[in-house]
């Protein structure tokens, strides 16, 4: 699985002009499933983001985690992480996992988040999303899991 992690003070995904899904400070969290990944991957990417350290400590040190913080999580599917721009100019998709199975994991990854945090808001799988952020720092951290 492959992931991009932006701190925000806020973010919102709408679709066809309604909101879906909103957060104050947290993380948006995109996220691609890619072929041969399993529950498994999901689970270990998911403890590593809800574990690591990039909000800012009182000394101004990213030091804490969303956990510590309060923060939400806004996950967003995004199948695009796993394009592959070597041949030519129009990326090809191949790496990532079939549909079925894309949403099988994202809807899983979701479920164990709501399990073990709090605050947990997502886009639409599959839908044409615009999502909105106010990127903190900016911070932008790309993260993945093989299977």
């Amino acid at each position: 699985m492959i992931t991009v992690l932006q701190r925000v003070r806020e973010a919102r995904v709408e679709v066809a002009g309604e909101v879906v899904g909103q957060i104050g400070q947290g993380l948006l969290v995109l996220l691609c499933a890619e072929q041969g990944d399993h529950d498994g991957v999901a689970d270990k990417l998911l403890a590593k983001i809800l574990k690591l350290r990039i909000f800012s400590d009182e000394a101004g040190k990213m030091n804490r985690s969303v956990q510590d913080v309060h923060g939400g999580l806004l996950v967003v599917s995004q199948f695009t992480l796993a394009a592959d721009t070597k041949g030519g100019n129009r990326p090809s998709f191949t790496n990532a996992a079939a549909p079925d199975e894309g949403r099988r994991l994202y809807e899983y990854f979701v479920e164990q988040a709501r399990k073990l945090h709090p605050h947990v808001e997502t886009g639409q799988f599959a839908a044409d999303m615009q999502v909105h952020l106010v990127n903190d720092g900016p911070v932008t951290i790309p993260l993945s899991m093989n299977a």
